[in-house]
């Protein structure tokens, strides 16, 4: 019987998987034009599935190589002779395992001396190349990009592939090099001879020759789709297919571990496949520690700069631009917190939001001064099973006006007034239900806080205070969103931040929704 599986590689023969062939397809197609390439993705994003099933597709016309530096230990990379010597065994070993003959395995062991020198290496691979389509895969290739000893490799693979293209030698076909972080950004340093015969030291990527790849690799609904399929048809749960694979994009979008954490959850703890239960799926992974949480959460706490700019992309809500290059932005998007959506950053998935989010108000409560904004009891706010919004939002008003009203630091509350409620309304849903944030704009500094509570969803808009015609826009903006989400209702706080405010609380009709306009 097939299962979800979260570890390690999976295989169509022992687990459920989404429809990865049209993936396939496009890296083939990489692969067969003999381009080099990085196939880098954060952290359990199924780089070594796609792998597999790209060795599988290329097996009946090409010799793929598949090798890792996972558990070499340090010593392979300690200096030139001990990696060309490692690495002769490893492709010897890897040549068992594809579609080498006896004859293709004997030319490569033929030779009596070990290569123990980058030109031994490379003369070994032109004799074995030269009449042979040979794929090379690197998985884990990360692991070994701070040895200047792996990066003088890749720098020799660079050299034969430019001379190929000049029919000057022979080489790997294609070249793949799998992991999380870019290889292709690394510089490898390097001596030259400057003015006036000084030495001086200069900087080239020793992987600029590789092709830029942008296939997605995470699931789309309709491949989501295939991999329930193919679970209903063994368990007949009865569920709707389409749209369990759109809920569960929903939240993941496509992130696949995530995806299959969800259904994992759901079948071991026979949930019913439809939004309930794909609901308590999420609460319960968001409570979990696993590698995944883990290592955002260690990056977090331990980079200032990333740290920073999460909160002022999530909490504050501010505009940023997707910058390659940039070093918080790479980190942020190798870690899988951000995606690039038509030039800016965005919170990759609603799961990862959450989180984020929930580590700042943590942080909040461990640093706060006031940790407590209101005594307020969820069984207040719950009544007959259902959450009173527009108590929750009374009760939060009233006690932000006793602790803050008298501050004259406008920046505190610029900063942190959205914090505040965020720490606020957690308790309150805590364990039965949770919330997700849909940023907007810097301009306006919007944020909607969609709370799942139940079967019933409910909508918040956090703004500044920036005069009436403002707050009219606000009541069109929020109507849009309100209209998107099919929903009636919705409710706008708003943080007036003039030292001579006026505090309303008011019911508007607004083109057929009811609005709660809350200025505090």
């Amino acid at each position: 019987m097939r299962h979800f599986n979260i570890t390690g590689l999976c295989t169509p023969e022992q687990d459920y998987m989404a429809d990865i062939s049209e993936k396939i397809k496009s890296i083939r197609a990489m692969t067969e034009a003999g381009e080099y390439f990085a196939v880098n993705r954060a952290r359990q994003y199924g780089k070594t599935t796609i792998l597999q099933a790209l060795k599988s597709s290329l097996y009946d016309d090409y010799i793929v190589s598949g090798i890792s530096f996972e558990g070499t230990g340090g010593h392979f990379f300690e200096n030139e002779s001990k990696f060309c010597i490692g690495f002769d065994g490893l492709f010897a070993r890897s040549l068992r395992f594809s579609s080498a003959d006896e004859s293709d395995i004997r030319k490569w062991k033929e030779y009596e001396e070990k290569p123990e020198d980058f030109l031994k290496l490379s003369e070994k691979i032109t004799d074995f190349c030269a009449e042979r389509n040979v794929v090379l895969i690197i998985d884990e290739a990360d692991q070994a990009s701070n040895n200047q000893v792996f990066l003088h490799f890749l720098g020799m693979l660079r050299e034969k592939y430019l001379k190929r293209k000049v029919k000057e030698d022979f080489t790997f076909h294609s070249v793949i090099l799998a992991g999380v972080y870019d290889v292709k950004n690394i510089k490898l340093r390097m001596m030259e001879k400057g003015y006036a015969g000084q030495e001086e030291m200069r900087y080239n990527s020793p992987w600029n020759i590789a092709s830029d790849f942008d296939v997605d690799l995470s699931f789309s609904t309709a491949e989501i789709s295939v991999m329930l399929s193919d679970y209903e048809a063994d368990r007949h749960t009865g569920m709707n297919i389409e749209k369990a694979a759109s809920c569960i994009w929903n939240y993941t979008r496509g992130y696949p571990y995530l995806v299959s954490r969800i259904c994992k959850e759901m079948d071991e703890k026979s949930l019913c496949w439809d939004a309930n239960g794909i609901q308590e799926a999420v609460k319960r992974i968001l409570t979990e520690k696993n590698p995944l949480f883990d290592d955002i959460s260690h990056h977090l706490e331990n980079r200032k700069d990333l740290r920073l700019y999460m909160y002022e992309l999530l909490i504050l809500g501010q505009e940023k631009y997707y910058e390659r290059g940039n070093a918080v932005t790479d980190l942020a998007a190798v870690l899988g917190l951000i995606r690039n959506e038509d030039g800016y950053a965005v919170i990759d998935n609603k799961i990862f939001e959450i989180k984020t989010a929930n580590y700042f108000i943590s942080k909040n409560l461990e640093n706060s001064q006031q940790v407590k904004i209101t005594e307020v009891l969820a069984e207040d706010v719950i009544q007959d099973g259902h959450f009173n919004m527009e108590y929750a939002l009374v009760k939060f008003a009233e006690h932000y006006q006793e602790l803050y009203a008298n501050i004259n630091n406008r920046t505190f509350l610029e900063e942190h007034g959205r914090i505040l409620f965020l720490t606020y309304l957690k308790p309150l849903i805590n364990g039965k239900g949770f919330y997700h944030i849909e940023s907007r704009t810097s301009t306006q500094r919007r944020m909607d806080i969609v709370v799942d509570f139940g079967r019933e969803q409910y909508i918040v808009e956090l703004k500044l205070w920036h005069g009436e015609k403002k707050q009219t826009d606000a009541y069109e903006q929020l109507y849009g969103y309100l209209e998107s989400m099919h929903a009636a209702e919705g409710f706008l706080l708003t943080f007036d931040l003039r030292e001579k405010k006026k505090i309303r609380k008011e019911w508007i009709s607004y083109k057929g929704k009811r609005i709660l306009d809350l200025v505090i």
